[in-house]
C-alpha cells in the first residue's frame, strides 16, 4: 500500500464512523516527517477514542501497525504515526485552537473521494 493508498483508507475508516471534516494534505515537499497529514474531528471524547479505534483497527487488518499512539487517554486530540502517514483526530474546540490547516496552508490539499 503507497502512502497515499493508506492516507485514503485512514479517511475512508474515519468517515465510516462519522467523523468530521476529514481532509488530508500532502507534507512531504515541506517536511520529512512524512507524506500526509489525514484530520478530522470528533464531537466527543468518546468519539474521537473511537475514531481512533476505527483507524488502529482497520489498518492493523491490512498489517499496518502505528510507531506510535498520542493523546489517547486525554482524547482531545489522538495522533496515530504511521511513518509516511499521520492521522491526527480532534476534539472539535481543540481542532479550532490548533488549526492544523492552517499552520500548513502551502501544503497541498488531497482529494480523498469521500462523499459529502
Amino acid at each position: 500500500m503507497t502512502s497515499i493508498e493508506m492516507a485514503k483508507e485512514a479517511a475512508r475508516l474515519l468517515s465510516e464512523k462519522k467523523g468530521t471534516d476529514i481532509t488530508a494534505i500532502e507534507i512531504r515537499d515541506l517536511t520529512t516527517i512524512g507524506d500526509y497529514f489525514v484530520i478530522a474531528s470528533g464531537g466527543s471524547n468518546a468519539q474521537v477514542k473511537a475514531l481512533s479505534d476505527a483507524v488502529e483497527e482497520g489498518l492493523s487488518k491490512q498489517g499496518f501497525e502505528p510507531r506510535r499512539i498520542e493523546g489517547y487517554q486525554s482524547a482531545m486530540w489522538v495522533v496515530l504515526d504511521y511513518y509516511d502517514v499521520i492521522v491526527h483526530i480532534f476534539y472539535d474546540k481543540t481542532r479550532e485552537f490548533y488549526s492544523l490547516e492552517r499552520l500548513w496552508a502551502d501544503a497541498p490539499r488531497v482529494d480523498l473521494g469521500l462523499a459529502e
